[in-house]
């Protein structure tokens, strides 16, 4: 149990340094020149941000990492209990959960609007985001599975 708990956690953690903010990487690069991408997702900064996150001073996207890999048990132990699609059910999580909670809770924490004031360029964003994480995640928690047969 402890095993899938840590790979949970490091797939999770290294999902978002690969997964999410690849896909920040592509969207912010590549996208903010496409017009269809912009009237999507918004313009979309650079990724890998290495602004301070208060109290302690952490690089944003070694909180963003950490967080992931909280996110990332979650996923692990409702992959092992549940057995759905992984790469799918991963995305839909990933989509669905991380961004309702940042759309909520979290922007109550940092007195931001809930659910981004309706910004559905926000949403979008999340989403795609947050859905490229659940899916990097689940892919990683498979990989090893797939070496050993």
């Amino acid at each position: 149990m402890a095993r899938r708990l840590l790979s949970g956690f490091l797939a999770g953690f290294f999902a978002v340094l690969v997964f999410h903010q690849g896909t920040a990487f592509l969207l912010h690069h590549i996208g903010n020149g496409i017009p269809a991408s912009v009237a999507l997702f918004g313009q979309v900064g650079p990724p890998f941000n290495p602004a301070p996150v208060p109290p302690f001073g952490v690089p944003t996207m070694l909180s963003q990492a950490f967080w992931g890999g909280v996110w990332g048990v979650l996923l692990a132990l409702l992959l092992d209990r549940l057995r759905p699609p992984a790469l799918l059910f991963g995305f839909v999580f990933g989509a669905l959960a991380l961004s309702l909670v940042a759309f909520t809770l979290v922007a109550r924490l940092k007195g931001l609007p809930v659910f981004a004031g309706g910004n559905r360029q926000v949403w979008a964003r999340a989403g795609l985001l947050n859905g490229a994480w659940g899916w990097g995640t689940a892919l990683l928690l498979l990989w090893p599975l797939r070496l050993r047969t």
